[in-house]
């Protein structure tokens, strides 16, 4: 997920407009909507502040001090689907997770579901 921009770059933008290049140019040249530094422009000049706001979304319910955990545990069920390993994971002592969460922490291992035939 993409992250907002730096208020380093957030000013800087500023900076450019108000050094007589026109928002437009500023887009043009950066590469940064000039929807984007209106609203910049209209929240410096109401006084707010320019910091990037927190990103949506909560922690990961698998956190990555528990990646190792779950290495083994595929590692020890090679040929467990999701849903089983939603099961091992949650018998484990671990927080119950959907099957879309556990596949986006495997993908995010690198490992795969491989079954025997």
């Amino acid at each position: 997920m993409a992250r907002g921009y730096s208020r380093d770059l957030r000013e800087r933008l500023l900076q450019a407009v108000a050094s007589g290049l026109s928002v437009v140019e500023v887009a043009r040249i950066t590469g940064v909507s000039e929807s984007t530094i209106g609203r910049y422009k209209r929240k410096a000049a109401a006084g707010m502040s320019l910091e990037p706001g927190a990103s949506p979304g909560g922690p990961r319910k698998i956190p990555s001090d528990q990646e190792d955990a779950l290495r083994a545990q595929v590692a020890a069920h090679p040929d467990a689907t999701l849903a089983e390993h939603c099961a091992h994971w949650a018998a484990a002592g671990y927080a119950v997770v959907s099957r879309a969460t556990m596949s986006r922490a495997l993908k995010r291992l690198g490992l795969t579901l491989k079954k025997r035939r």
